[in-house]
């Protein structure tokens, strides 16, 4: 494993320097990116500068960021070292990842907290949380029956839910997965779209089928689909039904009303796992209809199995321009 050159700065701000070395040259390479690309976001996000000597690199700067470089770069060494490549993700996942307190006591507890890594593998891809509220929201919904996950978008509420649905299916933990969103309309009427019901419907449902064609080969899931051991449909046709051995997944939860949620919350059956994902600050419901997600975390928050997962602005995972608007959104609306 890389170790760390000595340095004698002791004050957290002096200038530091660690000689990190790696003994494997190609994957020296990889690690660094084309165009030293995955070297440059490191020194951008952490305010250090990283240069090349051979097969070491020198990390200079303040003694705790220049240590947190070194983290991150040993982290991503170990993985391309497991035979896994190292993607523009992969970086930011282990730049965003800290302690459980925020700030590592030491090196050793940041490096050891990084260790217990947590992976969705599905057929297609293997998925890593790539911030500490992600991590917290998987390990909750393998351990919880019912489980929420709240925040904005692109914070990866729906995509990792989908993720560990597709898990514990190839897994056979469960024998369907079922996935369900309010079609509730935002300035457009559904009786104005072209084609039958299904037509209509489908694109408030493309979410689902884009996450779902991420972990699963596409003949594979068309066949699941035909055979109805995956299910992609409205909230409102899940009434009357008792789903037994499933996992299922409620998307857009803030669009439903607080009956309809309760109708789908007492849907769970036997052996069944179930996540509601939704944001508070996207609700399309009619003035003056309450938005069913709001009641569900004021009466079920205290019930045990019950896990409440929340996401902010910082763990979204899109664009780094969708965290920004979100902030100034927030901002100008607290009450959002």
């Amino acid at each position: 494993m890389p170790q760390p050159g000595t340095t004698a700065a002791t004050d957290p701000d002096a200038l530091a320097e660690y000689l990190v070395e790696f003994p494997d040259n190609r994957l020296l390479i990889e690690l660094c990116g084309e165009y030293d690309r995955n070297l440059a976001e490191i020194e951008q996000k952490l305010g250090v500068q990283i240069l090349r000597r051979g097969n070491q690199l020198a990390v200079i700067g303040d003694a705790t960021s220049a240590e947190e470089a070194r983290i991150v770069l040993n982290a991503l060494y170990e993985r391309l070292e497991s035979g896994r490549h190292v993607a523009p993700g992969d970086v930011d996942r282990e730049l965003r990842m800290e302690s459980p307190t925020g700030a590592a006591d030491s090196a050793d507890q940041m490096e050891m907290f990084r260790a217990g890594r947590v992976e969705i593998r599905t057929r297609k891809k293997t998925v890593e949380p790539r911030t500490d509220a992600q991590k917290a929201y998987v390990e909750s919904l393998f351990s919880n029956e019912l489980g929420f996950g709240i925040g904005p978008a692109g914070t990866g509420k729906t995509y990792l839910a989908v993720a560990v649905g597709v898990n514990m299916f190839i897994e056979g933990h469960v024998d369907r997965i079922i996935l369900s969103r309010p079609a509730v309309e935002a300035g457009e009427k559904l009786g104005y779209l072209p084609g039958d019901m299904k037509d209509k419907v489908d694109p408030y449902m493309q979410p689902l089928y884009d996450a779902l064609n991420d972990f699963l080969p596409g003949k594979q899931l068309a066949k699941l689909i035909e055979e109805k051991r995956i299910e992609i449909a409205p909230l409102a046709f899940m009434r009357g039904r008792t789903l037994a051995n499933a996992f299922v997944v409620l998307d857009e939860a803030q669009n439903a009303t607080t009956m309809q949620m309760k109708m789908f919350l007492t849907r769970l059956g036997e052996g069944s796992r179930m996540v509601i994902t939704g944001d508070r600050s996207q609700v399309d419901l009619p003035r003056g209809v309450p938005s069913g997600l709001a009641d569900a975390e004021r009466l079920l928050d205290r019930i045990e199995g019950i896990s409440f997962n929340y996401f902010t602005s910082k763990d979204v995972v899109r664009h780094p321009l969708v965290a920004a608007i979100i902030e100034a959104y927030d901002k100008a609306d607290p009450a959002r």
